[in-house]
């Protein structure tokens, strides 16, 4: 049990720093590129770390859940709990966004996509957010 609880603390410990580096990191340096090359920037990264996030996410769910069905210690619930919330907040907070930014061609990249890609990092920040919560639980269950 301890084993698992590990690897969901390590999982979300990846998605919850990859999470800051794209807020802290990836976006203020995104923003410094004309119109075209930032939406071009954020779809190809968009599309690359979606799979990424969205896999994290899931997996640190499942090994929080499995650490407190096998153990019933409640932090490691609330944990799975963190990093699941990534989900429903992406696909109905962030998405109408997400998909705005997609269709949107490069050739009309201007004002309105840029401002666009900032209300995206602003809801992003809740994904890291969430992450760090889901890393507090998990550690503070494990050292219980």
């Amino acid at each position: 049990m301890v084993l698992i609880g590990q690897l969901a603390l390590l999982v979300s410990s990846v998605f919850a720093s990859t999470a800051f580096y794209i807020n802290v990191v990836e976006q203020p340096a995104r923003m410094g590129l004309d119109d075209r090359a930032l939406l071009s920037e954020w779809k190809t990264a968009y599309r690359r770390g979606t799979a990424m996030q969205a896999s994290l996410a899931l997996l640190g769910f499942g090994l929080g859940i499995l650490t407190w069905y096998l153990g019933g210690q409640l932090l490691f619930l609330i944990g799975a709990l963190f990093m699941i919330a990534n989900w429903p907040w992406t696909l109905v907070v962030m998405m109408p966004v997400n998909k705005k930014l997609m269709a949107t061609p490069l050739e009309e990249a201007g004002t309105t996509s840029r401002g666009e890609i900032v209300k995206w990092s602003r809801l992003h920040a809740m994904r890291t957010v969430f992450g760090g919560l889901a890393v507090v639980a998990l550690l503070l269950a494990l050292l219980r």
